[in-house]
C-alpha cells in the first residue's frame, strides 16, 4: 500500500481527513492541541465514530450466530419428517452420530473468522523495527486507525457473515446427503430381502412341481423336456436368490460401516408423505449465499481501487509522531476500468447464478414430483396385477389337484405370479427411493438445530 508522507499536506489533500475527523466528533481529541504525548489514537476513537462502528460489529456478530440471517434462521427451522422411532429415524439417528462432522468444523471455522471480521473496524497496532543510519536498532509501536475506506471493512464484515451462510447450508447439505446415503442402503437391504422371501417360496413350490414332473417321467407319463424346462427355471430362481443376498450382504454391510455397528435388527419400509411446506431446496439457499459472498467480494475490490484515509502513530520511546494517510490499495493503470468492469460482471453473474439455480431446482423437484406420481400409481396396479395373479394360481392349483389342470399349467402361473410380485417389490422400493431424494434435495432428512 502507497501512503503519502505524514506530515506538510496540503490543504487540497487534509480536507477529506479534516471532514471525516469533523464528523466524528474527534478531531479535538486526536490534535491533543498539537502535543505528541502518543495517546491521540486512543482518544480519537472514544467519539462517536467508535460508538456507530461498535453498533456494525454487534450487528454482524449477531449474524455469525444466526441471529438476523435469513438463511441460517430458515435452516435451523426446518425439522425432519423421519419419525425418531421408525426404521428411517434409527439409520438417521445413528449415521449421524457416527459423522466425522467435516462439514461441522468448516462451520465453526466460518464463525470464527467472522468473529474475527467483525473487530476490523478497530485499530490495528504492531512492533515496528529498524536500523538507523548510525547502526542503531530503534524499535517504535505502530497503530493505524481506517477513518474511510469506501466501505470496504464493511463489506469483509459482510464476506464473512455470508460465509456463514455459505457453512451452514453446507453443513446442511452434508448432513441430509449422509442420510440420504444411508436409507438408500437401508432400501437396498430391505429389498433384497423381499426378493430371497419370494424366491424361498418359489423354490420350495417349484421344487415340488419338479418332484411330480420327475415321477411322471419315471412312469413314461411325461416328456423328459418339461422337467428339463422345470429344472431350467429352478436354476435360475436360485441365481435370483444369490444375487439378493449378496445385494442384502453388501447393502449392510455398508451401512455398519457407516452408523458404526450393525443394523440388522431393523426392518420395514414407513410410508412418508414429502411435504416441502413452501421451503426452498438446499441449491437455491446455497446458491444465494454464494451470491451474497461474490457481491461482498466485488466490494471489496472496489473500495481498493478507490482512495481511502487512515490515521497513522507511531509511538518511540517518550515521543510520538501521528498524521493522515491518503491512499488506495491498487494504483491506477490502463487496466483499471477493465477490472472495474470485471467486478460489475461478477456481481451480475452471481446474480444470474440464483436465478439459474431457481429453475433448475423447479425442474428438478417437478420432475421427482412426476416420478413420484408415476410410481404410485405404477405401485397400485403392480400390487393389484399380483393379487390377481395370486387368485389365478390358487385356481389352477385346485384344478391341478382335482386333475382338471396339467403340472406345466401350473408352472406357467406361478411363474407369471412370481414376476408380478417382484415387479411390485421393485415399484415399492423405487417409489421410496424417489421420496427419500425429494426430502434430500428439501433438506429435510436432518434437523436444523445442529447449526
Amino acid at each position: 500500500m502507497r501512503r503519502s508522507t505524514h506530515r506538510g499536506f496540503k490543504a487540497a489533500v487534509l480536507l477529506p481527513g479534516l471532514l471525516a475527523l469533523a464528523g466524528c466528533g474527534g478531531w479535538a481529541n486526536w490534535t491533543g492541541g498539537g502535543k505528541g504525548d502518543g495517546n491521540v489514537v486512543t482518544r480519537f476513537l472514544q467519539g462517536d465514530f467508535l460508538r456507530r462502528q461498535e453498533a456494525v460489529s454487534t450487528d454482524k456478530a449477531a449474524m455469525t450466530r444466526g441471529e438476523s440471517s435469513e438463511i441460517i434462521a430458515e435452516l435451523q427451522g426446518r425439522r425432519t419428517i423421519l419419525k425418531p422411532e421408525s426404521p428411517y429415524g434409527a439409520v438417521a439417528s445413528a449415521v449421524l452420530a457416527s459423522s466425522a462432522r467435516t462439514a461441522e468444523a468448516e462451520l465453526r471455522a466460518a464463525k470464527l473468522r467472522a468473529q474475527a471480521a467483525s473487530k476490523n473496524w478497530l485499530p490495528s497496532i504492531g512492533p515496528n523495527i529498524s536500523l538507523n543510519s548510525l547502526g542503531e536498532v530503534v524499535t517504535s509501536l505502530f497503530i493505524e486507525q481506517v477513518i474511510y475506506d469506501n466501505g470496504r471493512k464493511k463489506a469483509e464484515r459482510d464476506f464473512a457473515a455470508h460465509d456463514v451462510e455459505f457453512a451452514a447450508v453446507s453443513l446442511s447439505e452434508d448432513s441430509n446427503a449422509r442420510v440420504h446415503d444411508a436409507l438408500t442402503l437401508y432400501l437396498a437391504a430391505e429389498e433384497g430381502r423381499e426378493k430371497v422371501a419370494v424366491a424361498d417360496r418359489s423354490l420350495k413350490d417349484m421344487s415340488h412341481f419338479e418332484w411330480v414332473m420327475n415321477e411322471r417321467v419315471k412312469g413314461g407319463v411325461s416328456d423328459r423336456s418339461d422337467l428339463n424346462v422345470i429344472r431350467q427355471k429352478l436354476a435360475e430362481i436360485r441365481a435370483g436368490r444369490e444375487a439378493a443376498i449378496g445385494e442384502t450382504r453388501a447393502a449392510l454391510a455398508e451401512l455398519a460401516a457407516m452408523a458404526g455397528k450393525p443394523l440388522t435388527d431393523l426392518h420395514g419400509v414407513p410410508a412418508m408423505h414429502v411435504d416441502d411446506g413452501g421451503v426452498q431446496p438446499l441449491t437455491v439457499l446455497k446458491a444465494q449465499a454464494d451470491r451474497d459472498r461474490i457481491i461482498a467480494q466485488a466490494k471489496v475490490t472496489r473500495a481498493g481501487h478507490l482512495p481511502g484515509v487512515k490515521a497513522t502513530g507511531t509511538v518511540t520511546g517518550e515521543t510520538s509522531d501521528y498524521g493522515l494517510s491518503v491512499a488506495a490499495d491498487q494504483l491506477l493503470g490502463l487496466g483499471t476500468a477493465a477490472s472495474l468492469g470485471a467486478i460489475a460482471a461478477a456481481e451480475e453473474a452471481a446474480g444470474r447464478n440464483v436465478a439459474q439455480a431457481e429453475e433448475d431446482a423447479r425442474r428438478r423437484m417437478a420432475a421427482l414430483r412426476q416420478r413420484e406420481t408415476a410410481l404410485a400409481l405404477q405401485l397400485v396396479e403392480a400390487n393389484k396385477l399380483s393379487r390377481q395373479a395370486k387368485r389365478n394360481l390358487d385356481l389352477f392349483q385346485a384344478q391341478y389337484k382335482g386333475g382338471a389342470r396339467q403340472v406345466m399349467d401350473v408352472v406357467g402361473v406361478y411363474e407369471t405370479w412370481a414376476k408380478q410380485t417382484q415387479t411390485a417389490i421393485a415399484l415399492k422400493y423405487e417409489l421410496a427411493r424417489i421420496q427419500i431424494e425429494l426430502a434430500r434435495d428439501y433438506g429435510l432428512l436432518a434437523d436444523g438445530r445442529q447449526i
